[in-house]
């Protein structure tokens, strides 16, 4: 600790001294708000929502109104917030991150902050990890808001549209973030403004805010429609990796490294890839022969043939890096992803890039069609459009950094309301996996023995199955909670506090449920309550009696040391050890806690295992023994920080990579919302026009040019065929031979107007322009659509620019750029061409043309998180990485005319092949 330090404190303490202030001011205000009346109390919230109508600022009402919510929650919810609640509660309003231990109340003190911003009117989104958790808190918060005056609105999946637009019109809307995510993209594909559900991004507090803005962040929300099928490939190609052998060991140019066992191809777990060696080219060159996929002599990397090793590393890598139970679970014939963070499936999501599609070949279930990107954002753009932003979790002072670096979100680490009394024991690592089992089971029927309640963490479902089975062999009664028991998730875990209670979980982030000690009697009165057959008496006897019991069991829980975490292998992130760890010993309970390594666990095994091994070997330690010192936990945590700054590193690769899309993508879906609220188009398409003809007419007729350079024949040619206008200019010229270019190009765009003039005349101009709208959002849509794909297919290869000594970003921005504005080239020319050439049909059939336009581009849609390659480096991630080369691709290139490279390009934009769409090939 610095001299300064000591001195004037660090900055935590100083924020929490200065909110310790306005929290006396508010116990202050106590005593007067217990005298109000509830009819008194509650007529506060139109007080100050005219105060507010009067220009007071929030900040200046804050401490009346946290005082108002508190003495409204003991009336209405029986429960008072502490302190430090209040000073978690001003953390979040001031727009910071509150780091607050497990069982300190997270969940009511939001209710602070909420209260307090909604009385702007303008919205306070509460954002959950899963849908369980948004309607437990909404309909439990809800009572108190709804006390107050305030509406609720909860925002879930699948929701009909009505009630979606109704939640987010509502004062509070709780909901997960994908929801808000894709609803945010939804809004921006609608074709009529009255189809939108939000209403602008206010001020959002983030549950889970680590598990929500740095897990999730490194995969983007995808909304995508279906592509072409290749079912047939993948079922074929399923059959090559069984038929191929793996590398151990790899040549070095140091010579430190040899191959020990030749192969086909090398996995390589840190990074999370699979690559073919050179052998192994040959030999599945010589399997796709055989199969009649790749004609005799060719080559996998011919162009023709670039889909078949796109398909190809897809299957390898669905044998051979994702395994069933740990990245997968199969379920109703269908794959569902786990969340490696939280343990839970997550239905719905599908791996992009055909992965998802080769892992359900591999698992025989049905293979469905491919994805092509409709509209795609990542969370940390999405959370940055909110005009302020707050989080709360358990532990998010490992990553304070990133969430500063990216968010510019301060952490604020709250003082429990009551000093932890847990221990925490020093790591034990064993030689071999069965060591480290058997001493587990040793220390679990030592807890069994003195009734003290056990909670097990593992790292996968796989392992609590594996640990399941042991626990079952040796008469040891317990309950597993992993992604498979979803359903009876709170239940579990009310329980799991009770004596000799044995509980096995896999990741305990945002479980949402405390962990009382003695079990949650509240969770079981409830459940007698909800039974219709027991009287009101009767209920009341039982939950007597429940209650009494319970304090037995508590204190006999207390005595035996509390709860006691048993962590089966460290994670990757600190983060996520922590989160176990601080299911015990909450509101200053008794608990303790202890991790149980090997060297086969992962984490030791890439990073830290040779360094460990040595040293167990240099201190000659007998079989069973443990190492337990703490030089080799600090080197365990050293490799979670090492693998915690390559995870940043790759956010931070993708957020400025998205950055570029992230500009573009606010700047069309700024001129969607305005072609959508404009009561008239017709302007905007009278200035395209003009745009489009005058670039034609340049083409033939250039600016300063002598009169022998026009090319009038050409020009009278091109607007005839291209644009069914018929302007005899070479007449007109020998009729009045001073004119000059300027009044042809005025009679260019005079004949043109009156084309449009006389089609708008035919149909009436409401009828036509509801026509010319749904023509440019359908146009936008579909080349922005191309636009995504370009930039996709940009990115994968751009880091080989780096060899030529050239910034790889630099070099994506600019190409972006240019990509982007010959998009709106294309779009621009589209709908003049379209408007300019329609024939014009009866009203009945333009009705009908509108409606199918408004629907054709929302058929069979999905909602993905994309594929996350979890280690991944960051030159990998931006890798043109084999089994990412998608065909389309290469159909977007081979799907162009054989044009030469000065020729017109056949896009009718008037610019040379070379300079148009010559660049995208």
């Amino acid at each position: 600790m610095s001299f300064l330090t000591k001195i004037f404190g660090s900055r935590n303490q100083r924020l929490i001294k200065q909110y310790q202030q306005t929290v006396r001011a508010i116990n202050a205000l106590e005593p007067a708000m217990e005298k109000l009346s509830d009819v008194e109390l509650q007529a506060k919230t139109p007080e100050f929502k005219e105060r507010l109508a009067k220009g007071e600022a929030l900040d200046k009402l804050l401490p009346e109104a946290f005082a108002v919510c508190r003495e409204a929650s003991r009336r209405v919810l029986k429960m008072r917030h502490f302190d430090v609640q209040l000073i978690g509660g001003m953390t979040l309003h001031y727009g910071k991150i509150a780091e607050m231990g497990t069982g300190e109340g997270k969940t009511l003190m939001a209710t602070l902050p909420a209260y307090l911003n909604a009385l702007s009117g303008k919205g306070v989104h509460i954002v959950t990890v899963n849908d369980y958790l948004a309607q437990r808190d909404a309909e439990w918060m809800g009572r108190l808001y709804g006390w107050l005056g305030l509406s609720t609105g909860i925002n879930l999946s699948q929701m009909p549209h009505d009630t979606k637009q109704g939640a987010y019109g509502s004062d509070i809307t709780y909901g997960t973030n994908n929801e808000f995510g894709f609803d945010y993209l939804r809004d921006n594909m609608v074709y009529d403004s009255r189809e939108r559900v939000q209403r602008g991004l206010n001020f959002a507090i983030v549950d889970e805010v680590d598990s929500i803005l740095i897990d999730e962040a490194r995969t983007p929300l995808i909304i995508s429609g279906q592509a072409e099928s290749h079912t047939d490939l993948y079922q074929k190609l399923n059959a090559v990796p069984p038929l191929l052998t793996l590398q151990v060991g790899e040549e070095t140019p140091d010579g430190k490294g040899k191959i020990e066992v030749p192969g086909d191809y090398t996995k390589d777990e840190k990074a999370h890839q699979v690559l073919l060696t050179e052998a192994g080219h040959d030999k599945v060159e010589q399997i796709l022969t055989r199969m009649g996929l790749l004609p005799e002599g060719a080559s996998v990397y011919d162009s023709a043939h670039i889909s078949l090793i796109h398909h190809l590393y897809a299957a390898l890598r669905a044998h051979t890096l994702y395994y069933k139970d740990q990245h997968y679970v199969v379920q109703n014939n269908e794959i569902i992803i786990v969340d490696e963070f939280t343990g839970r499936l997550m239905s719905g999501r599908r791996w992009s890039d055909g992965l998802h599609q080769a892992v359900e070949a591999k698992e025989g279930v049905e293979i469905k069609a491919e994805n092509q990107t409709l509209a795609s954002i990542t969370f940390q753009n999405f959370f940055r459009m909110y005009g302020k932003l707050a989080g709360m979790t358990g532990t998010a002072d490992t990553e304070a950094y990133e969430f500063q670096q990216i968010y510019s979100l301060e952490t604020v680490v709250i003082p429990p309301n009551r000093p932890s009394q847990r221990k925490d024991k020093q790591d034990q690592v064993y030689k071999t996996a069965e060591e480290k089992y058997g001493a587990m089971l040793k220390d679990i029927q030592e807890c069994q023995e003195r009734s003290q309640p056990v909670l097990v963490g593992t790292t996968s479902i796989e392992n609590s199955e594996l640990l399941s089975g042991l626990l079952t062999k040796h008469k040891l009664p317990h309950n597993v909670l992993n992604a498979k028991q979803h359903a009876r998730e709170a239940e579990i875990i009310a329980q799991a506090g009770r004596p000799k209670m044995i509980t096995i979980a896999t990741n305990m982030a945002g479980r949402g449920t405390d962990i009382v000690l003695g079990g949650n009697v509240e969770k079981q009165i409830q459940i007698i309550e909800a039974d219709a057959s027991v009287g009101e008496d009767e209920t009341q006897n039982r939950a007597q009696k429940l209650r009494d019991e319970w304090q037995a069991l508590h204190d006999l829980v207390v005595g035996a040391g509390g709860l006691h975490i048993i962590g089966t292998e460290r994670h990757e992130s600190r983060r996520v050890d922590n989160q176990l760890r601080g299911r015990s010993g909450r509101q200053g309970d008794p608990g303790s806690s202890r991790f149980y390594l090997s060297l086969d666990d992962q984490l030791l095994r890439i990073f830290a295992g040779d360094r460990v091994r040595a040293i167990m070997e240099r201190l000659k330690m007998p079989e069973g023994e443990p190492i337990e010192a703490g030089i080799v936990s600090r080197s365990i945590e050293s490799a979670q920080r090492k693998v915690e700054a390559r995870n940043f590193d790759i956010r931070k690769q993708l957020l400025e990579y998205d950055d570029v899309a992230n500009d573009q993508r606010k700047v069309i879906y700024q001129q969607r919302n305005e072609l959508l609220e404009s009561g008239d188009v017709a302007e905007m398409i009278a200035s395209l026009r003009q745009g489009v003809f005058t670039e034609l007419f340049r083409g033939f007729v250039p600016e300063g040019a002598m009169e022998e350079q026009w090319d009038i024949k050409g020009l009278e040619a091109a607007l005839a065929a291209e644009w069914q206008l018929e302007v005899p200019l070479a007449t007109m010229l020998a009729a009045e031979p001073n004119l000059s270019d300027e009044e042809l190009l005025e009679r260019v765009l005079k004949a043109a107007e009156e084309s449009y003039t006389a089609k708008v005349g035919v149909v009436g101009k409401e009828a036509f322009g509801g026509f010319e709208r749904s023509v440019m959002l359908e146009s936008i849509d579909r080349h922005w659509r191309d636009h995504l794909a370009a930039l996709d297919h940009l990115r994968q290869g751009i880091h080989l620019r780096g060899y030529a000594q050239k910034n790889p970003k630099q070099e994506y921005k600019r190409e972006a750029f240019e990509l982007f504005g010959q998009m709106l080239d294309l779009v621009r020319n589209e709908v003049v061409r379209i408007v300019t050439t329609v024939r014009i049909q009866s009203r009945d059939e333009i009705d009908a043309a509108e409606q199918e336009l408004a629907q054709s581009h929302i058929s069979n849609v999905h909602y993905q998180h994309a594929d996350f390659n979890p280690d991944a480096a960051p030159e990998d991630l931006l890798a043109p990485r084999a089994d990412a080369e998608a065909a389309r691709g290469q159909t977007m290139i081979n799907a162009l005319p054989k044009v030469g490279r000065n020729d017109a390009c056949p896009c009718g934009s008037g610019k040379k092949y070379k300079q148009c769409h010559g660049k995208l090939a």
